[in-house]
């Protein structure tokens, strides 16, 4: 049993989560267009962050003490979207303008169109320089001159969520160089491990084992867990953030499209949007699906 989050706590976490798919899948089928598979796929994830682990505000969202988000794969946006508007950030209607003209919701997220997002993200591989000057700067706002900024932890924790295929980028390694020879132990990056990219499975495309090592060797703290255990995702997170000499990446196992049957694993899923009969379909398995989590926590 987990020391960080109570029984109670995770059971009403995963009914939301499957809420929250809901939501996604009415919101994506109404746009027409959009990012399916990695949202789902990072549901709980995303549900564990903002309703247990970020230190935020949704009705302050600059507060200056707040933990910084940085959503590098923007592409999933629809779900971390979802995530902020049931957590108060703006009104749970707004979901169905995603993608539209006008909207505060585009394709990949604005920071200047919506209070609570960060950075303006879509070129893959930019997020983790991002988190690391973030992290870096937090240090040194903190620490009176006499101090280096590898020192000290700053005010504010920060995320950075990054895809497996932006692995594949040369910017995120120059990156993670960075942030292990500053030592920069108040950054935790989050890595949806879920094996697809828009052209197919990773390791068909660009080999990225062994992930792990790769990031040890250039100073990082590695953590692996189920994607979709909402428990293990907290103590990991916890785990992080008892880690003092260096930054901590965790690799996340998810299963793309997850609590679809259909989508599951299928690449095809990971650039495009549900019909509005695949749409109503897809609810009703989730609603079933949400209906077995409910009497399994009876």
């Amino acid at each position: 049993m987990s020391q960080y989050i109570h029984e109670n706590k995770i059971k009403e976490l995963e009914l939301k989560a499957n809420e929250a798919r809901q939501f996604l899948i009415e919101m994506l089928t109404e746009a027409g267009s959009g990012h399916t598979a990695g949202p789902l796929g990072m549901a709980d994830i995303f549900m564990a962050m903002y309703f247990h682990v970020l230190n935020h505000d949704p009705k302050n969202p600059m507060w200056e003490e707040r933990d910084r988000l940085i959503l590098s794969n923007g592409h999933i946006c629809p779900i971390r979207y979802v995530l902020m508007a049931m957590s108060g950030y703006f009104p749970i209607e707004e979901l169905k303008t995603l993608r539209k003209f006008g909207s505060r919701l585009q394709g990949h997220p604005e920071r200047e169109r919506l209070p609570g997002v960060e950075t303006t993200s879509g070129p893959l591989g930019s997020g983790l320089g991002q988190a690391a000057g973030y992290a870096y700067a937090a240090r040194m706002d903190s620490n009176p001159p006499s101090r280096k900024a590898s020192e000290g932890r700053g005010k504010f924790r920060v995320y950075c969520f990054m895809s497996d295929g932006e692995q594949e980028s040369g910017a995120t390694w120059e990156s993670a160089m960075f942030a292990g020879k500053n030592k920069l132990s108040n950054l935790t990056a989050v890595i949806d491990r879920n094996n697809i990219q828009i052209d197919g499975m990773t390791e068909n495309i660009m080999p990225l084992e062994p992930l792990r090592a790769k990031y040890e060797s250039f100073g990082w703290n590695v953590l692996e867990v189920d994607g979709h255990n909402i428990e293990q995702f907290v103590d990991v997170v916890e785990e992080a953030k008892a880690v003092y000499e260096k930054p901590t990446v965790i690799i996340a196992h998810t299963i793309p499209g997850k609590g679809i049957k259909e989508m599951e694993f299928d690449a095809r899923w990971h650039g495009i949007s549900p019909t509005k009969e695949q749409g109503k379909e897809f609810l009703d398995e989730l609603r079933t699906l949400g209906g077995k989590i409910a009497s399994e926590h009876q």
